[in-house]
């Protein structure tokens, strides 16, 4: 494990459990709290008694700050919708043992874990409608076609590097996004309908791209938030609205006439068949409607949601495999080149190394073991 990763990981312990550098560094036997200081700031090395003494200080194991398959609180992470906190906590941290394995082994590999993302000019108090259009504008430069949900996991991973993962969450979370030095991950709850993972994709990828200047809450729980958050999180929506409904597209799907007609029950069928077509839910389309100004508002309120909803068999047909095929492609080069063990590879995903031969079958990729 490097020297900057050992010391990001003992400032943000320190941090988080709210010890000022005084008290740390008296308990790490330094003779002041600029020596501390020095370390944190890159100017000295962690030597292996401070690690052994900040454990001890901590209560955590030495392998808190060097194994490498950990991620230790160096990431941000932002969840859509709400678990038990419990819960949450518990699979933030699985979460973050995914995105260090991948991290480490691709390091290894010599291949990049810069992501990289298009600049947007949107800052807290854009409108709604600007924030649909830098999504329209997205989508274009990304070439993310006439149907953006189909390609929009390939290219974020391809173009961007992006690390997509679709995986089996906690009860009540759809999606998250983590921010990890240059390496910008999506989960996804793959039990999600396809529509909601696609406009749940694009949600994250806003955060993504504006964390900066518009960090999103760690939980984007509704009773939680506050009126800026709020904002931040309408606009995330608008321009996934925009990055998957793009409005060229748009005006040349919409049969006008049934739109246009005081008839709900046909306005419905028209918007719901207009979403199956792009790939997205019906609401969402609706609502995207009403930005581009092709529905009125006080129509769209009269437009019964559950007359746009999906057919559930339909919509879940397709299961997406777990994780992605690049990050299942990582795992098994690491265990290849000896650098996990299968056991500890099994470990890191969760699962039973019967299972884990499974995973790789669901890529169509060859099992880097004997069972």
């Amino acid at each position: 494990m490097d020297q900057a990763t050992i010391r990001r990981r003992l400032q943000a312990l320190r941090e988080r459990r709210e010890v000022n550098q005084t008290d740390l560094a008296q308990a790490l036997g330094f003779n002041d709290r600029q020596t501390l200081s020095d370390i944190e700031l890159g100017k000295r090395q962690v030597a292996p008694v401070d690690l052994v003494r900040a454990a001890e200080f901590f209560g955590v194991d030495t392998g808190y700050f060097t194994d490498p398959f950990e991620l230790a609180g160096e990431a941000n992470f932002s969840w859509r919708q709400a678990a038990k906190a419990d819960d949450l906590e518990s699979f933030e941290r699985r979460a973050g043992g995914w995105i260090a394995t991948y991290r480490y082994l691709s390091r290894l590999k010599g291949e990049s874990v810069n992501s990289l993302l298009p600049q947007i000019g949107l800052n807290p108090k854009s409108s709604f409608e600007e924030a649909a259009d830098e999504g329209d504008a997205v989508s274009r430069s990304l070439g993310l076609g006439d149907v953006p949900a189909a390609n929009l996991a390939s290219v974020l991973e391809q173009k961007l590097d992006t690390l997509i993962l679709h995986v089996d969450t906690v009860v009540g979370v759809s999606g998250a996004a983590c921010q990890l030095g240059p390496l910008n991950t999506i989960l996804i709850n793959r039990h999600e309908p396809a529509g909601r993972r696609a406009f749940d994709m694009g949600h994250e990828l806003f955060h993504l791209i504006t964390w900066r200047v518009m960090a999103p809450a760690h939980i984007e729980e509704e009773g939680r938030l506050s009126r800026d958050q709020k904002r931040i999180e309408k606009l995330a929506d608008n321009f996934s609205g925009g990055l998957l409904m793009p409005r060229h597209v748009i005006v040349g799907l919409m049969d006008k006439a049934a739109l246009s007609s005081n008839d709900p029950e046909a306005q419905a069928r028209c918007i719901r068949e207009a979403a199956a077509q792009l790939g997205v839910s019906g609401p969402a389309m609706k609502w995207r409607l009403v930005v581009l100004g092709l529905l009125k508002n006080a129509v769209a309120q009269r437009i019964d949601d559950g007359l746009l909803r999906m057919d559930a068999a339909a919509n879940d047909a397709v299961l997406p495999p777990r994780f992605s095929r690049r990050f299942v492609a990582t795992l098994g080069w690491g265990i290849e080149q000896g650098y996990l063990s299968v056991r500890r590879a099994a470990d890191v995903i969760g699962t039973s190394v019967d299972d884990l031969a499974v995973l790789f079958t669901e890529h169509g990729l060859k099992t880097p073991f004997d069972l």
